[in-house]
């Protein structure tokens, strides 16, 4: 990782560890931790039909995983709606491949309108350094937990 880039991991780590003392991040908060192990976005990645897992970061950008160790960051062109109560997701492909500007988010969900969401940009994710984060916030939460009752 470039030292810019830790730099602002850490700054941003750091700010998130204030935000997660209620229990569970904002997906603002959410959203900032993913896009700090981000890297520079691609036209496109490959997708053979199936999601390993999703999570949704807002109604905005969400987070595909399409193996265990492979995640993109997905930047939509607006709101998406139902995405947050969506029990799943599909995402529209062209020979495999899924490609910024021309693909979307196909949202289902019960009473959804069916309107597409359309991908504006794709983002490969450092999934170890996004686990690595995750694992010292939730260190974090426990310590001032701990701190909190011996007062």
């Amino acid at each position: 990782m470039k030292l810019p880039m830790l730099a602002a991991a850490c700054a941003t780590l750091l700010g998130l560890t204030a935000c997660a003392t209620n229990g569970n991040l904002r997906d603002s908060d959410k959203l900032a931790l993913y896009q700090s192990h981000a890297g520079e976005p691609v036209g496109s990645f490959n997708f053979f039909g199936r999601l390993n897992g999703w999570t949704p970061l807002g109604d905005s950008a969400l987070v595909v995983w399409t193996k265990p160790s492979e995640a993109w960051l997905l930047e939509l062109t607006g709101p998406c709606q139902d995405m947050a109560y969506a029990p799943a997701i599909g995402l529209t492909s062209n020979m495999n491949r899924v490609y910024a500007r021309f693909d979307k988010v196909l949202v289902n969900s019960p009473g959804s309108m069916g309107i597409p969401c359309h991908i504006q940009q794709i983002r490969p994710l450092d999934v170890k350094a996004v686990r690595a984060s995750e694992k010292e916030l939730r260190e974090a939460r426990v310590q001032e937990r701990e701190a909190e009752a011996t007062q």
